[in-house]
């Protein structure tokens, strides 16, 4: 069964959201062909099942449990130190806690309150105003413009900071990263106003292929990194931050005052070491292949005779990019998840309107099962979905 583009009949207005969600996870997860593996689903039992199986890969699964951060926590903090080039690294529950301990202890030893970094980067933007409400922490905006802030807006800055971080890739921006002569570029120009510079790095895993370097290199440009065990690499929760080993100390006394020294965490640290082992070595080809899916993407839209798109960045820098359409978000959510349901195919998930009014974006992540999307396989999938997209959804 498909859908018509002038059928309004199928728009998911029914149920609560949690309802519409639930429907939305469930399509997805159940579709046979997708891009990336699908939303957290299925039973406790089963997702503790997968990971004893996997796990036993990567860990002895005969050795005791970990106790505040003992055991296979200090196991995965020594095998993260060394991937990237670190004296040393603290696993944090979260990201959020993770980056407020660093630039909290950084604004100590450079007596600086002040955090400049984009206002599209993730403190600004998802954290509710963390920095500012429960780190006493002040930051200050470089640039506007929707990529990672250059050297010359480094040194210009009109106000004084002890700490620049940089997100790396600037997600909300479209996963955009610099050159790597940028890169060093932006650092070296922090370093002349005596800043410290903190990488943002909770996609860094995926950045090497696009900075030809290796994670040691890039690491190595910043005072402190953190980094996700989830985002990318299909960990369970947790983070981690790395650097000199007498900073990551400071971190662990304030990891404790932030109520981060938990009392058990095998779990995440058991799925953290899986995806390493599995998933960090296949990064360089899901974002080779991400390249092809956005440009097969191109290719479809324009056949198609969309009036107006946009994937961007065209080619892009990491596994992930974004795609614009002139249509209604709630449609285009829709008819997505119309197209996992009636033909087992998840091209999109959910799109957002984050930009001008009649515009949706949507985010594309390329993993393992897009590996064997071909070009047609791709194009024929889009034409599917806009087949589903009614009429009253589209703004042409």
């Amino acid at each position: 069964m498909t859908g018509d583009a002038n059928d309004e009949t199928h728009e998911d207005t029914n149920g609560s959201p949690d309802e519409r969600r639930a429907r939305r996870i469930a399509a997805w997860n159940g579709a046979r062909r997708r891009l990336s593996e699908g939303l957290p689903a299925g039973t406790i039992a089963g997702r503790l099942a997968r990971l004893a199986e996997e796990g036993a890969a990567v860990h002895d699964l005969e050795s005791g449990p970990d106790l505040y951060g003992d055991g296979i926590v200090a196991e995965l903090e020594e095998r993260t130190a060394a991937l990237l080039g670190t004296e040393a690294a603290a696993f944090f529950p979260t990201g959020t806690m993770a980056q407020q301990v660093a630039l909290r202890c950084w604004a100590g030893r450079t007596g600086s309150p002040v955090v400049a970094l984009h206002p599209m980067a993730h403190p600004e933007r998802h954290e509710r105003g963390a920095l500012g409400r429960v780190s006493g922490l002040g930051t200050v905006h470089l640039t506007d413009e929707p990529r990672p802030p250059t050297a010359e807006e480094v040194r210009e800055a009109s106000e004084p900071f002890g700490a620049l971080l940089l997100e790396l890739p600037l997600r909300d921006a479209g996963f955009v990263l610099p050159t790597w002569d940028e890169l060093k570029e932006t650092v070296a120009a922090a370093r002349e106003r005596d800043a410290v510079v903190h990488f943002d790095g909770a996609r860094l895993w995926e950045c090497a292929p696009h900075f030809g370097r290796t994670l040691p290199e890039i690491a190595a440009l910043a005072d402190s990194v953190y980094v996700s065990f989830y985002k990318s690499l299909g960990g369970l929760s947790g983070a981690a931050l790395a650097g000199p080993a007498d900073f990551v100390d400071e971190a662990c006394a304030w990891r404790h005052r932030y109520g981060g020294q938990v009392f058990q965490q095998w779990p995440a640290a058991l799925a953290a070491l899986v995806g390493l082992e599995r998933e960090l070595p296949r990064l360089p080809e899901y974002a080779a292949h991400a390249k092809v899916v956005a440009g097969a993407l191109r290719a479809g839209l324009a056949e198609a005779g969309v009036p107006w798109f946009r994937v961007h960045p065209e080619e892009p820098h990491t596994h992930q990019f974004q795609v614009w359409l002139p249509y209604d978000a709630e449609a285009l959510t829709e008819a997505g998840v119309r197209q996992a349901e009636e033909e087992g195919t998840a091209l999109f998930r959910v799109w957002s309107a984050p930009g001008p009014p009649g515009l949706a974006m949507t985010e594309v992540t390329v993993a393992a099962p897009g590996l064997e999307w071909a070009p047609e396989d791709v194009r024929g999938a889009l034409a599917a979905f806009l087949a589903r997209v009614p009429a009253r959804g589209r703004s042409d």
